[in-house]
């Protein structure tokens, strides 16, 4: 299995993204705020009971996609310091010890226009960060500097781009077949 890992901070558009590139080429698309908002409805963002299980669901899905032989997966992540480094590295052992590969993308955006772009009903239904005083402060409080992730394959910048052709250099980039493509 291939999992492509899109990670960036808040506001980037790697759900966007990410639903372009699963429409593209047929992947499944595993985005972490359903894991994210399943847990919310009982448990507190941070709390031991939450990273846990989290990390738990996170990695059990991982695991049967691999066992199924799901060819790719797309997983959408936003490091965060909740989320401990051993994710990372159980995620990387898990998917390679089967001779799947993690592919790492960074979704990176210019600062004014990733804060334009907070706010809105998507990012609202999915209960994501919505505040830019929030963010700012946790941003200038090193929130989004752990846990630490490989290099990327690839980084891609969605300021002035629409996630479509975002979607369409990730696909050619990384040579994913597009559905309903012949070879």
């Amino acid at each position: 299995m291939r999992l492509l890992f899109l990670y960036g901070l808040p506001g980037v558009g790697k759900l966007t993204v990410a639903r372009k590139l699963s429409e593209l080429t047929g992947c499944k698309l595993f985005h972490n705020h359903l894991t994210v908002d399943l847990l919310l409805s009982v448990f507190d963002f941070g709390s031991p009971e939450f990273v846990e299980l989290r990390e738990t669901i996170w990695l059990s899905v991982f695991e049967t996609a691999v066992e199924i032989n799901l060819p790719t997966m797309i997983f959408t992540f936003n490091p965060e310091n909740t989320v401990r480094q051993e994710f990372i590295d159980k995620t990387v052992r898990m998917i390679s010890s089967q001779g799947g590969k993690v592919t790492f993308v960074e979704v990176t955006c210019e600062p004014a226009e990733l804060e334009r772009r907070l706010d809105t009903p998507d990012r609202r239904r999915h209960k994501k960060l919505i505040s830019i005083e929030l963010f700012r402060r946790l941003k200038a409080n090193g929130t989004f500097d752990s846990p630490v992730l490989p290099p990327p394959e690839l980084t891609v910048n969605t300021t002035s781009e629409s996630p479509t052709q975002i979607a369409m250099q990730i696909a050619r980039d990384l040579k994913l077949p597009l559905a309903g493509a012949t070879n």
